[in-house]
């Protein structure tokens, strides 16, 4: 039975409303996701929250009774609390009537099974999290089997990140390595390395991309350094017709993934 919380003291609520830190989820292990559309994403992956905060008002869409009902059978707390101490939790003004709080997967490189996606996404020292959450988004949508993220990049598990994934966080393996361990890991089975330059030659849609390929992304303000262009098979570039130089990293992985995936039909 969920029990009721009112009160912002109470350890439960300090407990998830830490978790906005990233130095909170990684001592707990934990990040949040909030929404229905994310919770139930994840539910369809076969992930329940460990702890789930709700509204009355959010409880009454059946799909989140369901969601509800299930975490709490799998041994997960549940708990029925005011709009305004969610708002505390989820830093957000207008808080969704749902929140739940998951356990962080294993981000080991050696956890990836290359085999089982034609294409993935490598992204090296972004710092954006919300371009983070739009390239798993992105990989979800082009059947990529998930995110590789080299070097010091944003918190994959932030909730800017997991609120821009739209729930594709729980669909694609997630990664994390240092460049020197990611190297090594690549050249040890099959796979091409793409990545996209400004002083590249070729042009995107003129490459002939092999499976399974590691789409390179570089930072958004430096791009890719010119010891990690070196060890690309394929660097390409995608020419600009306007004024601009260079597409946002999270738009350009986006037409890099979808380009890839159109060579192969």
């Amino acid at each position: 039975m969920p029990r009721q919380v009112t009160a912002f003291s109470n350890a439960t609520v300090k407990r998830l409303r830490s978790l906005r830190d990233k130095k909170h989820r990684k001592s707990e292990g934990l990040f949040l996701a909030e929404g229905l559309r994310i919770i139930a994403e994840a539910r369809d992956s076969g992930r329940l929250p460990d702890i789930i905060a709700f509204s009355p008002e959010g409880a009454k869409h059946p799909l989140a009774a369901e969601i509800i009902a299930a975490s709490e059978a799998a041994g997960g707390e549940a708990i029925e609390t005011t709009p305004d101490i969610l708002s505390k939790m989820s830093g957000k003004d207008n808080p969704q009537m749902l929140l739940g709080a998951y356990r962080q997967p294993d981000t080991a490189l050696e956890r990836i099974d290359r085999s089982t996606a034609p294409l993935w996404i490598v992204a090296q020292a972004l710092r954006d999290p919300g371009n983070i959450g739009t390239i798993l988004r992105t990989g979800d949508a082009v059947g990529a089997g998930g995110l590789i993220l080299i070097d010091d990049c944003a918190d994959p598990f932030s909730v800017e990140a997991v609120r821009a994934s739209m729930g594709a966080l729980f669909t694609q393996q997630i990664a994390t390595a240092r460049w020197e361990e990611f190297l090594p890991w690549l050249r040890s089975g099959p796979g091409q390395l793409a990545g996209t330059s400004l002083k590249a030659t070729h042009d995107y849609l003129e490459a002939e991309y092999k499976q399974p390929c590691f789409l390179l992304i570089g930072n958004e303000q430096q791009g890719l350094p010119a010891a990690y262009e070196a060890e690309c098979d394929l660097l390409v570039k995608i020419p600009m017709a306007g004024r601009a130089d260079s597409l946002n990293a999270a738009v350009a992985a986006a037409v890099m993934a979808f380009a890839i995936r159109a060579s192969w039909r």
